[in-house]
């Protein structure tokens, strides 16, 4: 019998249905560092979505099989620490690939047209003291004719790509930012910045894309241009995207990601949090929490167990590199 033990249920908005195979079931609705060893004693499959297992936690989890990672990133396990121990890590792919895009577009179109702007402008009274029909004291730009860079191009930058040429967006998909050549259908990464009115990233974190885009980087971006990121908050150097954005290197950015998670209030926030402007929309990392996006999510996972009990493992990140 497999003894499962879900670390973080309250991260998972959904239904989630019972493996068919036996086994004991127990769930948290979250689970402090301290709390983790504890939990997991007799598990042999964890499920977490971000709780921490590293070579610490490992160690003292001798009959722990599988970690099944309710999410597509698994930075907060230690890779190599499971495969030295056996110890197999399989994570959940594509349940955001339509979530994820529209989100993006979202913000993509809230910052061309000046969403919050003209937002502000109604609420505040200005169309109603209006002497004509109808507002545009800020620029509205539409999609169709802009260049759209893509940083990142799995299946949601991929997707992404989609819906930006059905917008009719002529799409640029950025070569890796140290490549010395560019492969067939890829752009240089500088020429990227350079060129696109939209950047667009949706790259993992890793020790090579960390701070990927920096003060250097908004500085080749068009004054006009704007800056989306809805994959990792590291990729991005929030002190440089916040001075970028009040000083006018760039146009606006549109964030759902930020190096810490939940920020804090007690000193321990993010730069783009101080600020109240316009050009600038943070939400809360949900581009990826659809209603329907969360329930796919849900039953892959348990697909995933079912699949690693009977022999065929699926998604096994320990196995990819």
């Amino acid at each position: 019998m497999e003894h499962i033990v879900f670390l973080d249920r309250d991260a998972l908005k959904a239904d989630v249905r019972r493996p068919r195979f036996a086994h004991e079931w127990r769930e948290y609705a979250r689970t402090a560092p301290e709390q983790i060893v504890e939990r997991l004693h007799h598990a042999t499959i964890a499920i977490t979505n971000k709780a921490s297992l590293g070579e610490g936690e490992l160690a003292q989890l001798p009959a722990l099989k599988l970690i099944a990672v309710a999410a597509t990133g698994y930075n907060m396990i230690d890779i190599e620490s499971c495969r030295r121990r056996g110890v197999a890590v399989a994570n959940v792919r594509g349940y955001a690939v339509r979530a994820v895009p529209e989100h993006t577009l979202m913000l993509m179109l809230a910052l061309r047209r000046n969403l919050l702007r003209y937002r502000a402008d109604v609420r505040g009274g200005e169309w109603q003291r209006a002497t004509q029909f109808c507002l545009f004291d800020h620029p509205i730009r539409d999609l169709r004719g802009a260049t759209l860079g893509v940083i990142g191009y799995g299946a949601l930058g991929q997707a992404v790509a989609k819906l930006a040429r059905a917008f009719g967006m002529k799409v640029l998909i950025s070569e890796r930012h140290n490549a010395r050549t560019a492969r067939d259908g890829r752009t240089p990464f500088a020429e990227v910045l350079r060129a696109s009115d939209v950047v667009t990233l949706h790259t993992p974190l890793t020790d090579e894309t960390r701070h990927l885009i920096g003060a250097a980087e908004l500085k080749m971006m068009k004054p006009e241009a704007v800056l989306i990121n809805v994959a990792r908050g590291g990729v991005v150097d929030e002190r440089a995207l916040a001075e970028a954005v009040q000083s006018g290197t760039i146009a606006g950015a549109g964030i759902d990601v930020l190096e810490r998670e939940p920020p804090r209030l007690d000193g321990g926030g993010s730069p783009l949090l101080d600020l109240d402007l316009p050009n600038l929309i943070v939400t809360p990392h949900n581009a990826w929490a659809s209603d329907e996006a969360m329930q796919a999510l849900a039953d892959n996972l348990v697909d995933n167990l079912e699949a690693f009990v009977r022999g065929a493992p699926v998604n096994i990140v320990t196995s990819d590199e």
